[in-house]
């Protein structure tokens, strides 16, 4: 990104920066989900502030082309991301006003509709965090991974990991049973369904490796020795086809892993690259003694899902009767 700013030409220097990074991903120099080098590193290659770079990135990310995650650095944004999330705030915006006109014929003041919709966002939200939500999947990491990032608005998901499910005397299998919504992926629907009964409301989700993972994967040299780190063969196997769903063949195919904790620093010792599960990074990077790459292997859901588990959540109970 080698490029040589304009300090007299009454442009700010930030902006400059960020009409360089917008011209590069416009150019394809850098592509949705490529990392861009850290604050400090472009700071000494432009010959500016790091608080210049920082502010640059802050409004890049504030307008959507880039993305910053903690720990990992700062990367291009999905621009289909972005023109998706400009629509759904159009269509909110159509929503709302169709209500405020209605209201306003009804003879209510602006204000009148201002209260009626902050007590009703009130009310839902009371109903939100007491609705009992449950998410199975077939791996501890997974389902305790996927309970966190699916919980929104105040709603706390249990994860249920499949095999607890089967018991009929076990504890997880009581909350799914009384559960208001259960989720789960489309690898189990079928499995989930027939256990708990066709009266049970469950909602299949996709679930897809994040972007940045494929991406630092495929960037691994095929001369790398690398290994997996997790806790489940159910998601080693998850792991193997989706870097053959990608085309990461190879990889797929020599791929080792192991699942015994009190094997990780044997196991580690001798590899160049480390793949872990979900919330594995720090723990196995205590026992990597030669700064090996550690890469977490995570996988999100899409954001139809992700919309599609809202809408089923407002439609599980109507507790907001006049």
């Amino acid at each position: 990104m080698a490029h040589s700013l304009i300090r007299k030409n009454g442009i700010p220097l930030y902006v400059q920066v960020k009409d360089k990074i917008t011209s590069d991903i416009r150019l394809s120099v850098y592509k949705a989900g490529d990392k861009l080098p850290t604050e400090r590193e472009l700071s000494q290659l432009l010959g500016v502030s790091r608080n210049t770079i920082s502010q640059a990135y802050r409004e890049l990310e504030f307008e959507g082309i880039l993305i910053s995650l903690q720990g990992r650095g700062t990367f291009v944004a999905d621009r289909d991301d972005k023109v998706r999330a400009a629509n759904r705030r159009d269509l909110l915006q159509r929503v709302i006003d169709v209500a405020l006109e209605e209201s306003i014929q009804l003879g209510f003041t602006l204000d009148d509709f201002l209260g009626l919709a902050a007590v009703r966002a009130n009310q839902k939200a009371a109903f939100m965090n007491n609705a009992q939500v449950v998410f199975v999947e077939c791996n501890r990491e997974q389902v305790e991974y996927f309970s966190r990032k699916l919980e929104f608005g105040g709603v706390h998901i249990i994860p249920v990991v499949l095999s607890n499910l089967v018991r009929p005397d076990a504890e997880e299998r009581l909350f799914a049973e009384t559960a208001d919504l259960v989720i789960t992926t489309f690898f189990h629907y079928d499995e989930v369904r027939d256990i708990l009964g066709s009266k049970k409301e469950v909602l299949a989700i996709s679930l897809d490796p994040e972007l940045e993972t494929i991406v630092q994967v495929a960037r691994i040299s095929s001369d790398k020795d690398v290994g997996l780190v997790c806790r489940s063969e159910n998601f080693a196997g998850k792991v193997i086809s989706a870097l053959k769903q990608a085309g990461l063949t190879e990889l797929a195919s020599k791929l080792k892993f192991i699942i015994d904790p009190e094997d990780i620093a044997n196991f580690v010792k001798n590899l160049d690259v480390v793949i872990v599960s979900p919330g594995r990074r720090r723990e196995v990077e205590t026992y990597c003694r030669h700064r090996q790459n550690v890469i977490e292997f995570i996988f999100k859901a899409d954001a139809a899902s992700a919309n599609l588990l809202r809408a089923a959540l407002a439609e599980v109970r109507h507790p907001l009767k006049p």
